[in-house]
């Protein structure tokens, strides 16, 4: 099976109680069908400038933002695990997610040495300006959390996903490092999110009007950087209102 490469599409994010994603889950059954990796774990890390210049401009809620981090599906073992280089974009409320595939350790070459890997495409060539544009960037969070992905079965471009366990930290910056960290959420929290190329299906806004599951504005990478001080102390110091 191919592997996307490009995203364009509407996110809604939402917080559930346990007792809520149950009902959820109850109620799309029969109409969304887990995705063949069942609940797996991912990685992630994502890069920032010394003082989170590209979070702290997210935080704001301009109409365009942007990020970059570093993905993989599982907890890699060695430096031969698959990992997807990702430019995530947010322009006027649609999202653009653009990635590239390689190994962990080609990728790890690439981002923290520059040494380009030996292809060739216009993800890349897009990925070069921003490490130009942003330039330096360096890993600053590790992010991970268990997810359980499902689509439409007659329209799987309509997603959804539930993510639990979502753990960050700003040490041991090596995804080979596996989960470990602050949790974002108690036991009884998870995160749906609602991935669709336009507009919401009626059945499943009333679905959620029923179980009055509401949206929220909500960022992993950002809410953790709002609560670590170790991370905002620069931006205290120099007095912004996002710290």
């Amino acid at each position: 099976m191919a592997v996307q490469q490009v995203f364009k599409r509407y996110e809604k994010k939402y917080k559930l109680t346990h007792d809520q994603e149950e009902k959820l889950l109850k109620a799309v059954d029969g109409r969304m069908i887990m995705d063949q990796y069942g609940e797996h774990t991912i990685c992630n890390i994502y890069f920032d400038d010394d003082i989170f210049s590209l979070i702290r401009r997210s935080l704001d809620k301009p109409m365009y933002k942007e990020k970059l981090r570093l993905r993989t599906y599982g907890v890699p073992e060695d430096g031969d695990h698959t990992a997807f280089v990702e430019i995530k974009k947010k322009f006027d409320g649609v999202v653009y997610k653009r990635r590239v595939s390689m190994k962990l350790k080609t990728a790890e070459k690439y981002l923290y040495e520059g040494i380009h890997p030996k292809k060739d495409s216009q993800i890349l060539r897009e990925i070069d300006w921003f490490l130009k544009l942003h330039a330096p960037v360096k890993p600053k969070v590790v992010l991970t959390y268990k997810r359980r992905a499902f689509y439409e079965k007659d329209f799987p471009d309509f997603r959804m996903t539930i993510d639990r366990d979502i753990t960050c930290r700003y040490d041991d910056l090596d995804l080979r490092k596996g989960v470990g960290g602050q949790k974002l959420f108690d036991e009884n929290t998870s995160l749906l999110e609602i991935k669709i190329p336009g507009i919401m299906p009626l059945w499943m806004s009333k679905i959620l009007a029923d179980l009055k599951i509401y949206p929220v504005s909500f960022s992993k990478y950002g809410t953790y950087y709002k609560t670590t001080p170790e991370l905002n102390h620069l931006n205290v110091a120099s007095g912004s209102s996002e710290a």
